[in-house]
């Protein structure tokens, strides 16, 4: 199979592949969680859903599982979930991986290509969960007790603690198909006019590829417009196999290097780093500190925010 029919999966290459032969039941899920079958079985499935408002605006909902199922999911997470591999372009929620590694790829890009996921969580079905435990080796009955366990109202709960793991290895070949995307661009070669030109004496134009969650960033070391949306393209038919659609208002972003590019909150332009504006305001707080003036934040609000700068330093460090 070509990389352009695996980009856009066909037939022959389902989205969530084949199952694996069953080679777990509720009896080892048992001994794995440490708790009873009979337990996981009748296990009240009891959330509390309320809403919070988006720094973007609007509300988002949040569907909060009670104390006992809470407690529950926390073992499937540790004892189900932990070693399960997520794809490298997967940066949120992941060990080691954060907003700056989900950036990095991107710093000094000639143009940078931003989408978001709408309902990203509650659009990762039950069934696309129950089909993933199923293909890494799980039985019909324990696959299905743990996606009762994991999902709710036919999706994964915004509020769960096993949300956000499954929400990456679920999606391991999405991320695995749009990483491709990418990569099929970087082998190829195109003038400026976005046709494809034979490989001899061209640079190739390289393009990267992250997720954090259910914010998606593209970027290109060459600024062709038929390329960037050509890439958009590819990207919303890759999202469409597996049941996602994208924001269509400002949350879709092409930024080129004139523009200040950010990715999960940090710059790209020159390097990842904070917005200006915050670095200034940060600088003025470090130098009431020095001169022992007041400050508006607590110390636990500016412990976070020193704390962030540090790991920037480092992971940048790391990455170059």
């Amino acid at each position: 199979m070509g990389l352009f029919d695996w980009i856009f999966g066909r037939k022959s290459d389902s989205p969530e592949g084949r199952a694996s032969p069953a080679r777990f039941g509720m009896d080892d899920l048992a001994r794995r969680v440490g708790l009873s079958v009979q337990l996981l079985r009748s296990m009240p499935i009891a959330y509390h859903e309320f809403e919070i408002p988006k720094r973007s605006g609007g509300f988002r909902r949040i569907s909060s599982p009670d104390t006992q199922l809470k407690s529950v999911q926390r073992l499937i997470l540790g004892r189900v979930l932990g070693r399960l591999r997520a794809h490298d372009c997967a940066h949120g929620f992941e060990v080691g991986r954060s907003i700056v590694t989900n950036a990095l790829p991107h710093q000094k890009a000639a143009v940078v290509l931003k989408i978001d996921i709408r309902d990203f969580f509650p659009r990762t079905t039950a069934k696309r969960v129950n089909a993933y435990f199923r293909q890494i080796g799980w039985d019909t009955v324990a696959s299905a007790a743990l996606t009762r366990l994991c999902t709710h109202q036919g999706g994964l709960p915004q509020g769960a603690a096993t949300s956000p793991r499954l929400s990456n290895v679920v999606n391991y070949q999405l991320d695995s198909r749009l990483a491709g995307a990418a990569r099929g661009f970087r082998a190829a070669r195109f003038d400026a006019s976005g046709e494809m030109l034979p490989p001899e004496g061209l640079t190739p134009i390289a393009a990267a590829y992250t997720r954090y969650a259910d914010d998606i960033t593209f970027s290109l070391a060459t600024d062709v417009p038929y390329l960037t949306h050509s890439l958009l393209s590819i990207a919303k038919k890759v999202l469409r196999d597996y049941g996602y659609e994208l924001h269509q208002d400002r949350k879709l972003q092409i930024r080129r290097r004139y523009e200040r590019q950010m990715i999960t909150g940090l710059v790209v332009n020159d390097g990842v780093q904070l917005p200006r504006e915050t670095r200034r305001r940060l600088r003025a707080i470090r130098h009431s500190i020095a001169r022992g003036r007041p400050i508006t934040l607590t110390p636990q609000q500016w412990a976070g925010w020193e704390s962030l700068e540090r790991m920037i330093a480092s992971q940048s460090d790391q990455g170059m």
